[in-house]
């Protein structure tokens, strides 16, 4: 179990875009009427921004770093670390992190480097960037996290196509003498089938049979480059190994529930994440929700709805909150951390 507490830094800001395509479920014909209505019932799903063919999750993260960067007055000199968290990189090399530091007009002093996760993406990427400043003579870093998830799913799919949207974010991280979190997180690649996109990548090579659409079932038809998602299995992992990852960080840390003033966890499912939050004893004030209008935004989730539900209170005030990411990998993880009246930019349309 990966318990840690990393010293010594602090997040200054954080920005969100989305593409301005929205897509609503009530117009989703592979779903029947009632189909429908149970959709929204079990994950809160209406609607979803979607990005164009023309744009990648870079697009997204790069208007989200400009804006926050300005609004911080940060000198784009003085930025030592660009992390780039993210499924759906430009290309297969070069990395996109170095193609963002190119973009950002940053300094070729600046270290940057991929990481490739999905769900728990952002939890994974602050302790990255965290552990970066700590140890070292860094002062100032950009994560950088996002999906467009709806390049990878098809169209045909009912049990992903209507689950996914698109956004990207960037979280301005700087030293702070004075700050810290606390961090817990797991992996378990025995489930990596849970959630795959079978072909594509050196283990399964792209080929002509790649893009055959193949029937699965009734409203299920998809090719090997589209995401698979066993939706029963992702809920029993969620369901059942995240509360203990986050008790166990409770108790490392001394705390319990009361004493966060928001729980913000991956928006992947209303009903998955309700049966958490009452496992953990989190009242609905305190565990925000941003899936009714931007859909499951995979790693993006976490800092998109800390911007479109909590940035008055964010701004403000001095926040505990417990963040937690969890899914495709196998992969879950907590922190917890003050948000000590940070920059959050309302969310930002493209």
């Amino acid at each position: 179990m990966a318990l840690m507490e990393i010293k010594n830094w602090k997040i200054s800001g954080i920005a969100t875009a989305v593409p301005s395509n929205i897509v609503e479920n009530s117009g989703y014909n592979s779903l029947s009427a009632i189909e429908k209505k149970l959709l929204v019932k079990t994950t809160g799903i209406e609607r979803k921004h979607v990005a164009e063919k023309t744009q990648t999750t870079s697009d997204f993260c790069e208007v989200a770093a400009n804006k926050l960067l300005d609004k911080l007055s940060w000198n784009r000199e003085d930025v030592d670390l660009v992390v780039f968290v993210s499924q759906s990189p430009d290309y297969y090399l070069p990395a996109t992190a170095i193609i963002l530091q190119n973009k950002l007009n940053l300094s070729s002093n600046c270290l940057a480097f991929d990481v490739g996760l999905g769900c728990s993406g952002y939890v994974y990427g602050l302790s990255i960037v965290a552990s970066m400043i700590s140890a070292g003579h860094l002062k100032k870093a950009l994560l950088l996290v996002g999906d467009v998830s709806s390049s990878t799913v098809s169209s045909s799919d009912k049990s992903t196509y209507p689950l996914f949207g698109d956004a990207g974010t960037a979280t301005a991280i700087e030293f702070s003498e004075n700050s810290s979190g606390q961090f817990n997180m797991m992996s378990d690649g025995a489930g990596y089938e849970t959630i795959i996109i079978r072909d594509g990548g050196i283990r399964n090579k792209v080929s002509k049979e790649s893009f055959d659409l193949k029937k699965i079932g009734d409203g299920i038809s998809r090719c090997a480059l589209d995401l698979e998602l066993d939706g029963l299995e992702v809920y029993n992992f969620s369901v059942t190994k995240v509360p203990p990852l986050i008790k166990v960080l409770l108790e490392k840390t001394n705390t319990i529930p009361e004493d966060y003033n928001y729980f913000v966890m991956h928006q992947a499912n209303r009903l998955m994440n309700e049966t958490i939050r009452k496992k953990l004893k989190f009242t609905e004030e305190q565990s925000p929700y941003s899936l009714k209008n931007y859909g499951n935004t995979s790693s993006a989730s976490i800092p998109l709805t800390i911007c479109s539900e909590l940035s008055g209170k964010i701004e403000t005030e001095n926040q505990k909150v417990l963040l937690s990411g969890f899914g495709v990998g196998l992969s879950w993880g907590a922190v917890t951390l003050n948000l000590d009246k940070i920059t959050c930019l309302p969310i930002i349309e493209v």
